[in-house]
C-alpha cells in the first residue's frame, strides 16, 4: 500500500497573555517548547482601548484578561528570546491595531528582522467592537480610515502580513444565527474593501494583494453539522463578491482565508468536564472538511466559564488539536463531504439566506450606516433573547445545565479556589510604578529616545489631514509614547464614541402568558412598585470598568423591560463614580453590574462605598459576571445582595431575585406570586 501524502496541519495557538510582558514572554516560550506552532497574543482591556494602565477607567482591569503594552520597552519584554522574522503571530487588537502593529514592527527592527517576512496578523475589525466586543475607541469614520490605511500600509510594506481578520466570532457570542454571522461579515468586508479601493492609497492592478491578505476569524459551535456548512457557505460567497464585485481573477487571491476560535459562550460552569467534548466537537467543524479548514485554530479551556485558564488547562486544548493533527488519518483524505446532498442543500441555504441579508444590509447604505441606526445591534440582541428563551423553556438543551443535571462529585472542581488561575492583585501597582518610570527615563540611556511632543504633534497633524497614519504612528513608537497617549492624541481629532445598545428597540422575547413565570414575576414587580408608592419600579444595568462584553447585561435589561421595570441602561465602559451619579439621579431602586474581566473584586466594592457615601446605602447592588466562588463570598460580605455567574441561566429567576431583594432592602414582606 502507498504512503498516503499528509496535509500539513493547520496553525496551532493558544490565546494567551496575562500580568506582565515578563509573565507572557516566559508563557509563550513555554507553549512554543510545547509545539504551539504560532502565538496568538491576548491584551488587557486598557491597552485595547486606549489606556495608559494609571487612567481611572483602568483601575481593575490590568494585566486581567491579557498582557498590557504600554509602549515600545514592553513590547520589547514580550518577545524578548522569541525572534519575530520565524514568527506567526496573531494579535486581537483592535481600536490601537495601528499602535500595536507599529510597536511590533519597531521591535522587529530592532531585532534587525527582514519586514517583509513579518508574519501574523492584527484583528482589527472595529465593526464587531460596536455590536458586540466593546473596545471601540473612535467613531465610525475615523475607525475605518485607521483600518484602511494600514490595509494600505501592510500591502507595500509588510505584504506577508494580514492587516485585518473580518471577525464573525463575536457576533455569534452575541447571539448571532449562522446567517446573521456570515451576513454581518461579509458586509463588513464588503464596507473594508470599497474603502481601501475608493481611498486611491493601493493602485488598481493590486486590489488581488488587498484581498489576499484578508483573513476572517470565525466561531464554531457545538452544531457542528451545520457549523462546518456556514464556512462552505462563507467561502463560496466571499469567492463571488471578491470576483464580482472587485473583478480578482486569481483563485489564490479569492479563496477565503480563515482562523477560529471555537465557541466559549457555550462552556458551562456547570459539570464544566462537559465543556472538553463541546470542544472537539466544536474543533471537528472547523478541520474535518479539507475545502472548508482553518488556516489557524485556538481552543478554549474547559474551565473558561470559571475564571481565568492555567498553563495546564491550555496545554490540554492544544494537546486536543495534536491527537487530531498527528495520531488521526483526517490529514491523509481529501474532502469528507464533497458530493453530499444534505451537506449542498444546506450550504445552497445558508448563502441564499445571508446574501438576502446582505442586500438589506446595502439598502440601508452599507454595514457602518447599519451600525448607526442601531438595526445590527438590535438584531442581534433580538436573537440572543430567542436563544436564551429556548434555553429556558428546556426547546434547546444543554447537558448539565437544563438538562441531566445530576452528578457525581467533579474531582477538578473539588478545590474550586486552584481550579483556575488568579492574577495577583499586586500586579497592577507593579505595572503603574513601571510606567511611571518609563515616563521619568524614556529619554535617557539606555533608551535615548526623543521626546514624544514632537511625534505626538505630528500624529495630531496627520490626522486633521487625509494621509496615512501609519508612518506618524511608527514615529510616535520609536519616540516612546504610550499606548495611552497615542491614544489621546487621535482621541482630541476624533472624539470619542458611544454605540447604540439595541435593548430599547429589541422585541419582547419571552411573552407573559397568563400562567407563565414571566407574569408570575410581572405580578411581583406590579406590587412591589405599588407597596414602595411608586408608579415602577427602576433598575440600573451598569457596566464598570473596560469590560464590553455587554451580551448578559443586555439580556437582563431587556427582560427585566418585558417584566415591568423601566431599566436604565446606558452602555458600557463607566466609572462608578458615573454609575453611583446616574443611580442617585435616576432615583432606582436597585443597581445591577455585570463584569466578565475579573476586576469585580475591586469595581463593584467601589460601587457599594460610593453609595453609603451618598446615604443610599438601601440601594441592593446585584454583582454578575464570570466571578469565582471565592470572590462571590467575599462580595456577599462586603454588602452584596447576590450574585449570579454563568450557571444562573434563569433570567426571569433572576429578575425575581432581584424583586425580593428590592422587597427585602425596604422592609417589605416576603411575595409568594404563584408562577
Amino acid at each position: 500500500m502507498t504512503e498516503r501524502q499528509k496535509d500539513r496541519p493547520w496553525l496551532m495557538r493558544t490565546y494567551a497573555g496575562h500580568s506582565t510582558a515578563e509573565a507572557s514572554n516566559e508563557l509563550y516560550r513555554r507553549n512554543l517548547a510545547k509545539g504551539q506552532t504560532g502565538l496568538s497574543v491576548a491584551f488587557d482591556l486598557p491597552t485595547q482601548t486606549g489606556y495608559d494602565p494609571d487612567h481611572v477607567l483602568a483601575r481593575g482591569e490590568v494585566g486581567r484578561v491579557g498582557v498590557p503594552v504600554s509602549h515600545i520597552g514592553d513590547m520589547r519584554r514580550l518577545f524578548q528570546d522569541i525572534p519575530l522574522e520565524q514568527m506567526n503571530t496573531s494579535m486581537t487588537i483592535n481600536a490601537t491595531a495601528m499602535w500595536l502593529l507599529a510597536l511590533y514592527q519597531v521591535v522587529a527592527e530592532e531585532q534587525g528582522a527582514d519586514l517583509t517576512k513579518l508574519q501574523g496578523t492584527t484583528q482589527n475589525d472595529i465593526v464587531k467592537e460596536y455590536l458586540s466586543r466593546g473596545t471601540h475607541v473612535f467613531p465610525p469614520g475615523p475607525s475605518l480610515r485607521l483600518t484602511t490605511d494600514m490595509i494600505a500600509y501592510t500591502v507595500s510594506h509588510l505584504p506577508k502580513w494580514n492587516p485585518i481578520n473580518i471577525c464573525s466570532y463575536h457576533l455569534q457570542e452575541a447571539g448571532a444565527t449562522p446567517v446573521q454571522e456570515i451576513a454581518y461579515a461579509m458586509s463588513t468586508a464588503v464596507s473594508v474593501l470599497d474603502a481601501v479601493r475608493d481611498s486611491g492609497q493601493v493602485p488598481p492592478e493590486r486590489m488581488g494583494d488587498v484581498v489576499g491578505r484578508i483573513s476572517f476569524f470565525v466561531n464554531a459551535g457545538v452544531r457542528f453539522v451545520e457549523e462546518m456548512c456556514k464556512m462552505r457557505a462563507f467561502g463560496r460567497i466571499w469567492d463571488r463578491i471578491t470576483h464580482e464585485r472587485y473583478g480578482i481573477e486569481n483563485p489564490k487571491h479569492r479563496r477565503f482565508r480563515y482562523g477560529v476560535q471555537v465557541n466559549s459562550l457555550g462552556l458551562t460552569e456547570a459539570q464544566p468536564e462537559n465543556n472538553v467534548q463541546r470542544i472537539v466537537l466544536e474543533m471537528l467543524a472547523v478541520t474535518l472538511s479539507k475545502d472548508a479548514r482553518a488556516r489557524a485554530v485556538q481552543l478554549p479551556a474547559w474551565n473558561e466559564a470559571l475564571g481565568l485558564p492555567r498553563p495546564w488547562d491550555q496545554q490540554w486544548s492544544l494537546r486536543i488539536q495534536q491527537v487530531l493533527a498527528y495520531e488521526s488519518d483526517l490529514l491523509e483524505y481529501g474532502d469528507l463531504f464533497e458530493g453530499s446532498k444534505v451537506v449542498e442543500a444546506k450550504v445552497d441555504e445558508l448563502v441564499t439566506a445571508s446574501l438576502a441579508e446582505m442586500g438589506r444590509i446595502e439598502e440601508m447604505g452599507g454595514v457602518m450606516a447599519a451600525v448607526e441606526s442601531g438595526y445590527l445591534k438590535s438584531q442581534l440582541v433580538s436573537s440572543h433573547a430567542a436563544r436564551r428563551a429556548r434555553i429556558e423553556s428546556g426547546e434547546e438543551k444543554i447537558i448539565g445545565v437544563n438538562a441531566f443535571e445530576g452528578t457525581e462529585p467533579n474531582p477538578l472542581t473539588a478545590d474550586l479556589d486552584t481550579a483556575i488561575q488568579t492574577v495577583d492583585p499586586a500586579v497592577e501597582a507593579r505595572v503603574v510604578e513601571a510606567l511611571a518610570r518609563w515616563r521619568d527615563t524614556r529619554y535617557q540611556p539606555p533608551f535615548n529616545h526623543p521626546r514624544p511632543c514632537k511625534a505626538l504633534e505630528a500624529l495630531k497633524e496627520a490626522a486633521r489631514g487625509d494621509g496615512n497614519l501609519m508612518e506618524a504612528t511608527l514615529e510616535c513608537a520609536r519616540a516612546g509614547a504610550t499606548t495611552g497617549e497615542w491614544a489621546g492624541a487621535l482621541r482630541e481629532v476624533f472624539g470619542e464614541y458611544r454605540a447604540p445598545t439595541g435593548v430599547s428597540s429589541a422585541p419582547v422575547a419571552v411573552p407573559a402568558e397568563e400562567g407563565s413565570a414571566l407574569a408570575g414575576v410581572r405580578r411581583k414587580v406590579d406590587v412591589t412598585a405599588r407597596d414602595l408608592g411608586v408608579g415602577k419600579l427602576r433598575f440600573l444595568v451598569g457596566k464598570p470598568g473596560l469590560d464590553g462584553h455587554s451580551n448578559g447585561a443586555e439580556q437582563i435589561a431587556v427582560r427585566a423591560r418585558d417584566a415591568g421595570f423601566e431599566v436604565v441602561y446606558q452602555g458600557i465602559r463607566l466609572t462608578p463614580e458615573q454609575i453611583v451619579d446616574a443611580a442617585l439621579a435616576e432615583d432606582v431602586h436597585a443597581v445591577g453590574l455585570s463584569i466578565l474581566s475579573g476586576s469585580h473584586a475591586q469595581l463593584v466594592p467601589d460601587v457599594l462605598e460610593r453609595l453609603r457615601e451618598a446615604g443610599a446605602a438601601d440601594i441592593p447592588v446585584i454583582a454578575g459576571g464570570i466571578i469565582p466562588h471565592a470572590d462571590a463570598e467575599q462580595l456577599r460580605a462586603a454588602g452584596v445582595a447576590a450574585v449570579f455567574t454563568p450557571k444562573d441561566f434563569d433570567i426571569t429567576g433572576i429578575i425575581g431575585r432581584i424583586v425580593d431583594e428590592i422587597r427585602n432592602a425596604n422592609k417589605l414582606d416576603p411575595l409568594e406570586v404563584p408562577a
